[in-house]
């Protein structure tokens, strides 16, 4: 056993995208992830495996966890069209079987990816503290209650600059879309709506209650 940052990340919204736009779009966009996660590690971070839309990451420090998911987070939103990522970091120890990771710190980094939001990074305690005096900072969540585990966990939010301010999410699909040049745009409940395509503007229309989040 030792000690060790994991990092998970998965496609926001893929689900919806899939439904939207097909299964042969979603592949080669899951195709293409992998790829952008193979090349965004740093500071000795490690790609350990693929799980559907989500990539698993191992490094030797927080520092080098944080530093390579804002590379994969940065590198899909430089991706036209493409939903954000939601990514959970966790710090502990780990044990390695056959090059892959497991333990509590994995499940906990899980669970926190899964909890966080389109385009957020949410990390643990451990992690922060593991960044004292770096160039990041955080706002604390909380506490939460995480599946299975027994234990509270305490989350924080990296406090990055790099906002998406000039981005809307497609009700639809839940790509992200440049409202300045989104091909349609549609008013609902006194709010307006971008669309990544004439298609899913289309869908909307017909059903609008039926995309909005409870």
């Amino acid at each position: 056993m030792s000690d060790a940052s994991i990092v998970f990340a998965d496609i926001a919204g893929f689900t919806a995208l899939t439904e939207a736009h097909g299964d042969d779009h979603a592949a080669t966009m899951v195709d293409q992830y992998y790829a952008l996660a193979a090349v965004s590690l740093c500071d000795g971070a490690r790609l350990v495996k693929h799980i559907g839309d989500a990539v698993m990451l191992w490094a030797p420090t927080p520092l080098a966890a944080v530093r390579s998911a804002l590379r994969l987070m940065r590198s899909v939103d430089s991706e036209p069209g493409w939903p954000a990522l939601r990514v959970g970091v966790h710090a502990g120890p780990v044990v390695e079987k056959s090059g892959d990771y497991f333990g509590t710190t994995v499940n906990t980094a899980a669970r926190v990816a899964a909890h966080a939001h389109s385009g957020q990074l949410l990390c643990t305690r451990s992690v922060v503290r593991g960044l004292a005096a770096t160039e990041f900072a955080f706002r604390p969540l909380g506490d939460l209650h995480l599946k299975n585990l027994h234990e509270p966990v305490t989350v924080f939010e990296l406090a990055d600059e790099a906002s998406m301010a000039a981005a809307d999410v497609d009700p639809v699909c839940r790509m992200r879309v440049d409202r300045v040049r989104a091909p349609a745009r549609l008013p609902f409940r006194g709010q307006s709506y971008s669309f990544c395509s004439l298609k899913c503007a289309q869908a909307f229309a017909a059903d609008p209650l039926g995309y909005m989040k409870p």
